[in-house]
């Protein structure tokens, strides 16, 4: 009689999963080159009117702007991706049975967008460095600010999906979320330039400290302006404990597994 062999099980290696996660965001602008030209086009569009009707000196702060706004974006395509791959395909189950947990699943999905924002990211660069020099520290600052934003609304945009029920509340739900948040933050604008009560609440959003990091960085605050802090550090710190503690308020109510 034969001896009773119990198959091998090989268990899931650790290091796959981003590398997974990354391949879906390639292949998505590979096969599709309209998804390479759409998240271009969206801050370009900010960008051709205002070129038109501003002060041509803000032109290199608007850029920035569209580099940040692009970066809030991302958590709008999160939120899109993670929702309809939970709704329609219940792929979210499939991890909750797995060692994955919904930490990593949010920085698989969040990587996959990030690489179909790089596109974007690198013409409104060259850009930049076209209209005006960008010290080297000053592309650090940028690199670090969009960091902190991209896990921030990569956070939001995860859990507020994970409350969404139907596809129909997925397009205007993450629209209205993600472009408010971008448009009462200073990104585009100065924050010198806007009405007392905007300000008063522009101090409250994470883009505001990252886009006066930036701006401060290149230099595109004018001599004499004030804008409310005057160190670099202090916007440094508060854009890292407003995204820390907004990372953890989103995680807080993101619902992993279903009720």
């Amino acid at each position: 009689m034969a001896a009773l062999t119990s198959p091998v099980v090989e268990l899931p290696h650790r290091g796959h999963v981003f590398p997974a996660f990354a391949l879906i965001g390639w292949r998505w602008i590979s096969r599709n080159p309209a998804a390479t030209i759409a998240p271009i086009l969206l801050p370009f569009i900010f960008l051709f009117f205002l070129k038109l009707i501003s002060p041509p000196y803000l032109f290199p702060l608007e850029i920035v702007g569209a580099m940040l706004f692009t970066t809030q974006n991302i958590g709008s395509w999160v939120l899109g991706d993670s929702a309809y791959w939970r709704i329609e395909h219940s792929l979210q189950d499939l991890f909750i049975a797995s060692p994955l947990g919904k930490v990593r699943y949010l920085f698989g999905i969040a990587v996959s967008n990030m690489i179909a924002a790089i596109p974007a990211y690198v013409v409104l660069a060259l850009l930049l460095a076209s209209v005006v020099h960008v010290p080297w520290f000053a592309w650090i600052a940028l690199a670090v600010s969009i960091g902190l934003l991209w896990v921030l609304f990569s956070a939001i945009g995860i859990a507020i999906s994970s409350r969404l029920r139907s596809q129909r509340e997925i397009w205007p739900v993450g629209n209205l979320l993600f472009t408010s948040l971008g448009m009462l933050s200073p990104l585009y604008l100065p924050i010198w330039l806007l009405p007392l009560l905007w300000q008063r609440v522009a101090w409250f959003l994470p883009g505001t400290y990252a886009a006066l990091l930036v701006q401060s960085s290149v230099g595109l605050v004018p001599a004499g302006v004030s804008v409310g802090f005057e160190s670099v550090w202090i916007d440094v710190g508060l854009l890292a404990v407003t995204a820390v503690v907004g990372t953890l308020l989103a995680l807080s109510i993101y619902r992993w597994r279903e009720p």
